[in-house]
């Protein structure tokens, strides 16, 4: 047997956290002398603490481990349940992560108030172009990202299997959904015949004959700040919006911070008469 120094050692955890465990009966020693009050524990004691930590540490608390552990679930439950508890908080540290890039991009927004960089801003026309593209619905414009990639991943993959090579660059463009959210369009410049199968559509996006664009230098996550240098332009020069601005990806490096996307927002003149 350990003392519950030596256990404690053994389990890399403290003696004072045995304790609490002892005294909420999620983990009891093995033996406790009773003239000296000494706690004990076996080795085989160590895979009931190991499940114990494991559990607590993907963020059970300590009344749920004690319900699982108590119910005997079988190794393989158990492997499967922290498969399940690391996959969720995998992905809210993916969430947090984005989450994070989002408020410093908000951050640099605030920092650049005032600012009016009106050389970074060009007024162009646009052609037609002809793209491949599927669409999803994105809640709202902080869950786009979520919901374009994986769209362009399929895109890609039915173009190829389909046969269809992209001759340009990808274009993103979105419009209101007419219940609430977003309308993603995930597309790239393709020169095949119009129509539609099983989702994956060719369509001619129209011209426009006013586009007040810009380029935007990293991850689409740290967008914000350009699109709102766009939207000060576009005030600021009598103009005003005709719908959300089209995501040329120009650069598509595996470094997402290199990318080169333009930014290509519809525009009017505002009517002073």
């Amino acid at each position: 047997m350990f003392t519950i120094g030596d256990f404690a050692r053994h389990g890399r955890v403290s003696v004072r956290m045995l304790r609490h465990y002892d005294a909420t009966g999620l983990l009891r020693p093995a033996h406790v002398d009773p003239a000296t009050g000494y706690r004990y524990y076996t080795a085989a004691q160590l895979a009931r603490l190991n499940r114990v930590i494991a559990l607590k540490d993907l963020g059970f608390t300590l009344q749920q481990v004690q319900a699982i552990l108590d119910e005997k679930v079988t190794t393989e439950e158990l492997r499967a349940m922290l498969r399940l508890r690391r996959a969720e908080l995998e992905a809210a540290m993916t969430a947090a992560a984005a989450r994070l890039v989002q408020v410093e991009a908000r951050l640099r927004s605030i920092e650049s108030e005032g600012q009016m960089p009106s050389d970074d801003v060009v007024l162009k026309s646009l052609p037609s172009v002809r793209l491949a593209e599927l669409t999803g619905l994105a809640l709202d414009f902080d869950t786009i990202g979520p919901v374009i990639q994986p769209l362009y991943a399929e895109l890609f993959r039915r173009m190829e299997a389909a046969g269809i090579a992209p001759c340009g660059p990808g274009v993103a463009y979105y419009e209101d959904a007419p219940d609430g959210g977003v309308v993603v369009h995930a597309g790239v410049e393709v020169s095949a015949p119009l129509g539609e199968d099983d989702g994956l559509r060719i369509v001619d996006l129209p011209p426009v004959e006013q586009a007040a664009t810009i380029m935007h230098r990293g991850s689409m996550e740290t967008v914000l700040p350009t699109v709102q240098t766009l939207g000060r332009w576009i005030d600021a020069n009598g103009y005003r919006s005709t719908g959300y601005p089209r995501e040329i990806n120009l650069e598509c490096p595996d470094d997402r911070d290199a990318w080169v996307t333009e930014l290509q927002e519809p525009v009017d003149p505002v009517d002073t008469a």
